[in-house]
């Protein structure tokens, strides 16, 4: 049976966004930033956001656990809020407090709707750095 996907977002810092990337690395789940790209962009002392979204199964890879995959807002050194995907295995988000009010969860669903992609801020910083 599969796991019901929690319809909450859960606020993490800094230093658990990067054990999470790191744990997601050592089950090579295919959504997730390298944690070196992370320690280089993220601001240090920003809180950052998982909203689980899709119940992961690789069935191709029976050996994979099954994961929640997260649309995660990211804050970055400049200061933007920026989005990406992490997967995360459902214990392990399980573990995160509870630590938001629902207002807080809706703004931030908005605001990663708003937000422009990793991919999009990269392009846009590497083109910038090159003007």
């Amino acid at each position: 049976m599969t796991p019901t996907l929690p319809r909450t977002v859960r606020a993490v810092d800094t230093a658990q966004l990067l054990g999470l990337a790191q744990e997601a690395a050592m089950h090579s789940f295919s959504q997730r930033l390298p944690v070196d790209w992370l320690r280089v962009h993220l601001a240090a002392d920003a809180t950052h956001y998982l909203f689980p979204t899709l119940v992961q199964r690789l069935t191709h890879r029976p050996e994979t656990p099954l994961q929640w995959r997260c649309r995660q807002l990211l804050t970055v050194t400049t200061g933007e809020q920026i989005w990406g995907l992490l997967d995360v295995l459902p214990d392990t988000f399980d573990k995160i407090p509870e630590t938001l009010d629902t207002p807080s969860k809706k703004d931030i669903v908005n605001r990663i709707d708003q937000a422009v992609t990793v991919r999009e801020w990269m392009e846009r910083t590497d083109a910038d750095a090159g003007s």
